[in-house]
């Protein structure tokens, strides 16, 4: 039997933090790692769906379509340009969910539902979520199994920090005790800035925080327009690089807990 999928939520309720240029980026260079890696667009804006070429006015069904009951997940996905990279879309529709589901008994766990039957397959889901703590953020950490959190290094930082992971511990006691966080990276990295230094050592103290540290890069904030992740843009881009290193370190740590849990299953009982 395969094993499941790491199912990882890219949540940061502050906007502009490189949350979507993450999960696009992330997600590619996961499937340049060859991992199957499905890519899920939670986030009404859809700009992640068009960050791999996914054009709003082709989307006939999304996301929005899984949630309200109208359509299956595998009636949903896009295949991408990036070999083993699939997407489910988002378009302005998905505003509306939120409204026609707020009387739903199981308006928390509708994507978990509809996801987890039809993600055998895949390695890695990578879930978008909006830039804020409402109903589509709740339903994407309640589907989740971690949390990577985009960071930019400015002086509200932690203060916003601080309550994404309070929401995180509300999620995991209420809803999903196996949720978990993967870590903190630092996004639009600027180290000509004391300010950032100093956020970033402050962040260090409190959380984990990824080794890799994702620059201000002009190849990744023109990528999205072109419909393509760094890496199809301009793979040798420091920031294309960038998240192609922090893969490794996601891989690399997934690699580490099978072998603790592996370890633990041999361990004899006493």
């Amino acid at each position: 039997m395969p094993p499941s999928p790491v199912i990882l939520a890219i949540a940061n309720q502050k906007g502009g933090v490189g949350k979507t240029t993450t999960a696009v980026n992330l997600a590619a260079s996961l499937a340049a790692a060859e991992k199957r890696t499905l890519l899920v667009d939670c986030d009404p804006q859809g700009n992640a769906s068009s960050g791999v070429g996914v054009r709003r006015q082709t989307v006939e069904r999304s996301i929005y379509d899984v949630l309200i009951g109208q359509a299956e997940v595998p009636e949903v996905i896009r295949h991408t340009a990036v070999p083993l990279l699939d997407v489910i879309p988002a378009t302005q529709d998905l505003v509306a969910a939120e409204l026609e589901l707020v009387d739903a008994t199981d308006r928390g766990t509708r994507l978990r539902d509809a996801l987890r039957p039809h993600i055998g397959r895949y390695a890695y889901v990578i879930l978008d979520c909006p830039p804020s703590l409402g109903l589509l953020t709740l339903n994407a950490l309640t589907a989740a199994t971690r949390v990577l959190v985009p960071l930019q290094c400015e002086y509200f930082a932690l203060e916003g920090l601080t309550h994404l992971m309070a929401t995180i511990d509300r999620v995991k006691n209420a809803f999903n005790p196996e949720l978990e966080i993967e870590g903190v990276v630092l996004t639009m990295f600027d180290g000509r800035n004391s300010l950032t230094h100093q956020v970033a050592d402050e962040v260090k103290s409190h959380f984990h925080v990824f080794d890799t540290i994702i620059p201000r890069n002009v190849k990744l904030s023109e990528a999205p327009s072109h419909g393509k992740p760094a890496l199809l843009y301009d793979s040798q881009s420091k920031g294309a690089q960038g998240y192609l290193s922090l893969a490794r370190e996601i891989l690399d740590a997934a690699g580490d807990n099978k072998k603790k849990a592996r370890g633990r299953e041999a361990r004899p009982r006493t």
